[in-house]
């Protein structure tokens, strides 16, 4: 488990070997398992399931979902709560057993069953959602296209990856070959916040999407 899962963007971020063929040789970055390592070891003795979401707890739901939704919530003037982390909420669901939990064909098995007791059940057995935007959809837009494209062949990006890769994947995605959004849209993140905290002016000027 620890070698497979880590995170909720399993399958779709880089895998050690594409890593390794994007990282200049002269640029280490931990493994992805070794960050998520303390997690594991504090429920070794769990089930895979209580493991996984374990680890969810501690970086996806601490360091990006949540921080997501407060973030978008207060930009707008909105006060968000979050019902399921209240306390007594998350006491009762700890103590939950697995087939509760999840199995092969459903999710949030308990919750769903709560929540038809309260709302229509084909809304309470609606596919989780979350919140999507149409990253794959921009890339394929003449702009955005362009102002990735400038990224990836900026200094910063010179420094660090291979730019040819960054450029095939970019093409590749344009074109329809393979959904390479999520990698490119990792890369073109740690450029941006690159700029803006370590390159002396700022942001370099990019193509502009007006």
């Amino acid at each position: 488990m620890e070698d497979w899962y880590h995170t909720n963007a399993n399958d779709v971020a880089f895998t050690a070997a594409e890593r390794d063929r994007l990282l200049r040789r002269d640029v280490h970055a931990p493994d992805p398992q070794r960050i998520v390592a303390p997690a594991y070891a504090e429920v070794a003795e769990l089930d895979d399931v209580t493991r996984m979401q374990r680890v969810d707890m501690a970086f996806w739901l601490a360091g990006d979902i949540l921080l997501k939704t407060d973030k978008m919530a207060m930009a707008h003037s909105l006060e968000s709560r979050v019902p399921f982390l209240d306390r007594k909420v998350f006491e009762l669901a700890s103590t939950l057993p697995v087939s509760q939990k999840v199995s092969p064909d459903q999710t949030k098995i308990a919750l769903r069953k709560a929540a038809e007791r309260a709302i229509p059940s084909d809304w309470a057995q609606k596919q989780k959602l979350g919140f999507p935007t149409p990253i794959a959809v921009w890339l394929c837009d003449d702009d955005w296209y362009r102002r990735v494209r400038h990224a990836f062949t900026s200094p910063a990006a010179l420094e660090f990856f291979d730019v040819n890769m960054l450029l095939s994947l970019l093409d590749g995605h344009r074109a329809g070959v393979a959904d390479n959004s999520r990698k490119i849209w990792i890369v073109f993140s740690f450029l941006e916040w690159y700029w803006v905290y370590f390159v002396d002016g700022g942001v370099p000027q990019a193509p502009s999407l007006d």
